[in-house]
């Protein structure tokens, strides 16, 4: 355990992503002196560096100077020049799961794992408890169209953490209250198998304490786990289907589309709820639903959760989703048709991670049902090298086509993509990107290019 004093002057190597950024505003608004780099600036450094902290682009040693401690994202390799500064300076080297310890650490902490919808829901919470008057503090992984960023230091007790399975990152976590949406099978190259998965968050929820709360979704194997804790003693609150709740959709008035989307709306709820009701013996819960609802109507969303970009000159509707698993996509195109049911459907997929792609191929080629055109951009490789049988883009194409979907192609690269896009989608279609990666960029260019005719 380093001393928490030398937590004022720290360095982040990789700051320009959603989670060390966040952890840098979390420090910034702590007090500390923040300074960080990466590869290029992007709108959340620049974020940073209007509030105070001192930004580079690109890697240099000498970037490390006057550092008591240095924070690394996951993309940080060991022969990074910053890395090989501190180390050669002897100064401590975090990453970003043991860096929690030292965040906020007075706070209740109340954390959402899952493989989808961890971000929405995170972010749900934090509105809510900031509608209800709590004041939170939070990190959530995008950024909150209601408050125009990802982190904050509120005056309240609650911190709300998007818990983040990759990297173990949620085993450095200390929660109170622990929420877990779902798990199905993601990130192969760390996790080969579900029973792997099912293996960490089962880790994850053993951070409990003796009387901390699991808020469960629907999913199968969170409630699997649910059903352990029950076994071991421990408070387990459980979630049934929307489906199965009539008129649900009348209790919880969201303005966000889809099933999924009411589902992460009740685990919000029950998770507000339970914070509230932590010591009081009082509570009355009653009270509360009804400021909830209220609070429901008001919430916008997360960027990149079916964002809507703009439109074209020709009317394409243009929207940016970060749907890079299956499971996400198919719950995203089935919740677009029920909303736009004559329109016609772009799902631009570009598949994230050479590894992810091969491993969960057949669920991706079956993702796409209810779109009018799928198109397969080149793989996003991320942290990745290409890995030998993994099906090129054509061949995806090719089988999303054998599942008897009308038009399947591949679309190349960003260029290639916007270009298509451009010749083909016509007045009154809506085009969707499924990206972790750079493929809003072709919306970008579409619309630039509708600014500028």
């Amino acid at each position: 355990m380093l001393d928490p004093a030398l937590f004022d002057r720290v360095h982040i190597i990789g700051v320009g992503g959603a989670g060390m950024s966040a952890i840098a505003r979390i420090l910034l608004e702590s007090g500390s002196h923040v300074s960080g780099s990466d590869r290029a600036a992007n709108d959340l450094t620049r974020a940073l560096a209007r509030d105070g902290a001192t930004i580079y682009e690109g890697h240099a040693a000498a970037n490390v100077q006057g550092a008591k401690v240095v924070l690394i994202s996951s993309a940080i390799k060991a022969d990074n020049p910053e890395v090989i500064a501190a180390r050669a300076q002897g100064i401590p080297i975090l990453d970003r799961r043991d860096s929690f310890r030292y965040l906020l650490p007075g706070k209740t902490q109340i954390a959402v794992a899952g493989t989808k919808g961890k971000t929405t829901t995170a972010a749900l919470i934090v509105h809510l408890l900031r509608e209800l008057g709590r004041d939170p503090s939070y990190i959530v992984g995008g950024t909150m169209l209601n408050t125009g960023d990802n982190a904050h230091v509120g005056q309240g007790d609650a911190f709300v953490v998007e818990a983040d399975e990759y990297g173990y990152m949620f085993l450095g976590l200390t929660p109170r209250i622990a929420v877990i949406t779902n798990i199905e099978h993601d990130h192969p190259d760390m996790f080969p198998t579900l029973e792997d998965m099912v293996a960490a968050f089962r880790q994850f929820l053993a951070l409990l304490p003796h009387d901390g709360i699991y808020i469960s979704g629907v999913d199968r194997e969170a409630q699997r786990l649910g059903a352990e804790l029950e076994l071991a003693g421990r408070e387990v609150v459980e979630v049934i289907y929307a489906e199965d709740m009539p008129g649900l959709k009348d209790y919880l008035p969201i303005s966000l589309m889809g099933a999924h989307n009411l589902i992460n709306a009740v685990l919000a709820t029950i998770t507000v709820v339970a914070y509230d009701r932590i010591g009081k013996k009082d509570y009355d819960s009653h009270d509360a639903i009804h400021d909830i609802l209220l609070a429901l109507t008001s919430f916008k969303g997360t960027s990149r959760r079916f964002e809507i970009m703009g439109k074209t000159t020709n009317n394409v509707t243009i929207v940016s989703d970060y749907g890079h698993h299956p499971m996400a996509i198919r719950a995203t195109l089935e919740a677009a048709k029920a909303r736009y049911p004559d329109t016609p459907i772009w799902a631009v997929w570009q598949p994230h991670t050479y590894s992810r792609t091969k491993a969960l191929a057949d669920d991706f080629v079956r993702a796409f049902k209810g779109s009018a055109h799928a198109l397969v951009m080149d793989i996003y490789p991320a942290r990745e090298g290409p890995i030998p049988s993994t099906p090129t883009e054509s061949e995806l194409a090719e089988r999303i086509r054998a599942t008897g979907h009308p038009d399947a192609r591949r679309s190349g690269n960003i260029e290639a993509t916007a270009a298509l896009l451009e010749r083909e989608a016509g007045s009154g279609d809506l085009v969707i990107f499924f990206s972790a990666g750079d493929a809003p960029r072709v919306g970008e260019i579409l619309l630039k290019k509708a600014v500028h005719e």
